[in-house]
């Protein structure tokens, strides 16, 4: 089956190419742009938010009210480390806010405020996964020591009620090697999966080995992205014109067995790919010029009800000025986004110009059948607005970012007008902590049951202008 080409981009005027976690200066008047990783969906969410209209309905920019004053119910301080290590990690489920921390989960109360449960894990954290089973279920992979030389070889599944590691393996290939590395791990349709430039693993939820990676092969799992009772494989295949490089394939697979159902077959010139949605099936490429050190220059939908999948609709990520964030090389990660599965609506931000004050964002709505907008807010003068997770309504959830004189805060956006009404404004004493967490953090944000949970996935020293920085913070009434 013959692939359309994705179409060429080029590094915008107005924005020269930056490294990957590289942030730009604060604009005039403004906070620096937040780098907030924001998890869509796949956790306990319900959701909320408020705010203005299109930008041809003549709504006001901003939420229309300050909505509910939360306070600050538990903060989780900045450990102490010589330099920066992973806390990948933040969950909530129906009693409990649980946290990746330096070689170490923690289990606290659905406030924060008490620390219920601790799992050792003799090494840093190397990747988590977003999602959960509904009796509260999760794989990490984590280091086999805490040295220098560690590496990233332990997958475990974690019981988040329980403070539980029910267990935990070691990565080998097919051949009995032991000590394969893993760049991340996924955990849908009973299945955890891992997988990495070494080739793909995975395990049923007792810890039966179900596949390992292949000693010797043209073909290798780079990666799979999991979420309820799917599992989509990424594979990575040695070009036969060029060996140096590979083509990239988006299999669905069978959980249990790792039969393909589905395949697609990726433009040549796709370098990386990353699994939005698993249903319905959505797909963040990077064709080698993303800008910004975003990921992405294109987001592909793709029906994979057949055994052939096929192209429904492909948005172009750059010409649009859409800004989601992807990780460089994993498969699952992408943040700054959400996705309404009923509507198959997906939510973007984008930077835009305004005469006064600074940049400001605004979210724009995209139908993912036909790649064409749905509508856009109005502009956020001077501070970010960045999609969370969607409610069971259809409802998007967003975050407001502070400014220098006012705090950050959380709004619903309608999906019919897209006006936006402000659901929590967050404690003024807070808006340098939040600040820190905004420009100086890699942050996941989830909302649920009216509190507002932020956790950083990085620890480091900090800064004269990061000194504020909690590793994670709870707000809510």
């Amino acid at each position: 089956m013959s692939q359309p080409s994705l179409p060429p981009h080029h590094q915008p005027s107005h924005q020269p190419p930056q490294p990957q976690g590289v942030r730009r200066p604060p604009s005039r008047g403004r906070r620096s742009k937040p780098a907030l990783k924001l998890i869509a969906g796949g956790v306990l969410a319900a959701a909320l938010v408020s705010g203005c209209g299109s930008d041809d309905d003549g709504g006001e920019s901003g939420g229309s009210a300050k909505g509910a004053q939360a306070k600050t119910l538990g903060k989780v301080a900045m450990p102490k480390v010589g330099k920066e290590a992973n806390t990948m990690g933040t969950w909530v489920t129906d009693s409990t806010f649980a946290k990746g921390e330096v070689n170490k989960l923690v289990g606290y109360s659905l406030d924060g405020a008490k620390s219920k449960w601790r799992i050792p894990l003799g090494g840093q954290l190397c990747w988590a996964s977003p999602h959960m089973t509904k009796d509260g279920l999760t794989a990490i992979v984590f280091r086999d020591g805490a040295g220098e030389d560690a590496s990233c070889t332990k997958v475990g599944l974690v019981d988040l009620n329980k403070g539980k590691l029910v267990w935990q393996k070691e990565g080998s290939d097919d051949e009995g090697n032991s000590g394969v590395e893993f760049d991340e791990v996924t955990i849908g349709g009973g299945t955890v999966a891992a997988g990495g430039t070494d080739g793909g693993g995975a395990w049923s939820l007792d810890g039966k080995p179900l596949w390992k990676p292949a000693y010797i092969a043209d073909c290798d799992d780079e990666g799979y992205a999991g979420g309820d009772d799917k599992l989509v494989a990424i594979r990575g295949c040695e070009s036969e014109e060029d060996p140096s490089t590979q083509r990239l394939e988006v299999q669905t697979v069978d959980p249990r067995t790792r039969d393909v159902k589905s395949s697609y077959k990726l433009d040549e010139k796709v370098e990386h790919a990353h699994v939005i949605s698993t249903a319905p099936l959505v797909v963040a490429v990077d064709t080698g010029d993303a800008d910004g050190g975003s990921g992405v220059t294109d987001i592909l939908t793709i029906d994979d009800s057949g055994k052939r999948g096929k192209l429904l609709s492909t948005i172009d990520v750059l010409a649009k000025g859409y800004q989601p964030d992807c990780p460089a090389v994993n498969v699952e990660g992408c943040t700054q986004l959400a996705l309404d599965k009923a509507s198959s609506t997906l939510y973007l931000p984008s930077e835009v110009d305004v005469d006064d004050g600074g940049p400001g964002d605004r979210i724009s709505g995209l139908n993912l059948k036909t790649g064409k907008e749905t509508g856009k807010t109005k502009m956020a003068e001077s501070r970010s607005l960045i999609p969370v997770q969607t409610d069971d309504d259809g409802s998007l959830v967003a975050y407001q970012g502070s400014t220098y004189s006012d705090p950050g805060g959380v709004v619903r956006v309608d999906p019919k007008n897209f006006g936006m009404e402000t659901l929590q404004t967050h404690p003024d004493d807070m808006k340098d902590a939040e600040s820190g967490m905004d420009t100086y953090g890699d942050c996941v944000m989830i909302y649920t049951g009216k509190k507002l949970y932020i956790g950083d996935s990085k620890a480091d020293r900090p800064t004269a202008d990061s000194k504020a920085r909690p590793l994670a913070v709870v707000f809510g009434p």
